[in-house]
């Protein structure tokens, strides 16, 4: 009884490609494709540091000998931003006094009560918030009001006719 042959022939493993592993290379080629989309920006994102800020940034904001002896003026600028990797030019402002020695001030746009906008009103010679009514002298000290400090001032620096601006001062808390 050994000898008999079985009655079910068996069959050989087919040659080539089969539909099975076909399908079965496509589902893993198809998965390491989606990882690579999703795992390269990630890896990019974590390895890679953003752009590095400039440091000491100056920018030209205007002429200095178009402006008046102490009397304040608004002037309009644009600078870039730097957020990430993505930089955007933005429009700002800054309140610019020329002091009688030639020496120039400039202040922040924002009462540094809540972050409104303030004006400069000739009649009572100060800076107005209207808001809250917070008061500053032309030097940007409080005389009234709820602000806590003095206005922001900009680092300024002046070459030639051209009045530079650099970063944003804060100063302390008024005792």
């Amino acid at each position: 009884m050994e000898d008999v042959p079985s009655p079910i022939p068996i069959a050989s493993a087919p040659k080539g490609v089969t539909r099975r592993n076909f399908y079965v290379g496509a589902i893993y080629g198809i998965g390491a494709a989606i990882a690579a989309a999703l795992g390269i920006p990630a890896a990019v994102y974590l390895l890679f540091p953003p752009k590095i800020r400039q440091a000491d940034q100056w920018i030209e904001i205007g002429d200095v000998t178009s402006l008046a002896a102490d009397s304040p003026a608004e002037m309009t600028f644009r600078h870039n931003r730097v957020d990430g990797w993505k930089v955007s030019s933005e429009k700002a402002t800054a309140w610019v006094v020329k002091h009688s020695d030639n020496s120039v001030t400039a202040f922040g746009p924002q009462c540094t009560h809540l972050g409104c906008a303030y004006h400069w009103d000739d009649g009572k010679s100060e800076f107005i918030c209207p808001c809250h009514n917070s008061l500053f002298s032309i030097d940007g000290k409080v005389t009234a009001g709820p602000a806590p400090r003095p206005l922001d001032r900009y680092e300024t620096r002046i070459d030639g006719k051209k009045l530079l601006i650099g970063r944003l001062i804060v100063p302390e808390r008024q005792a």
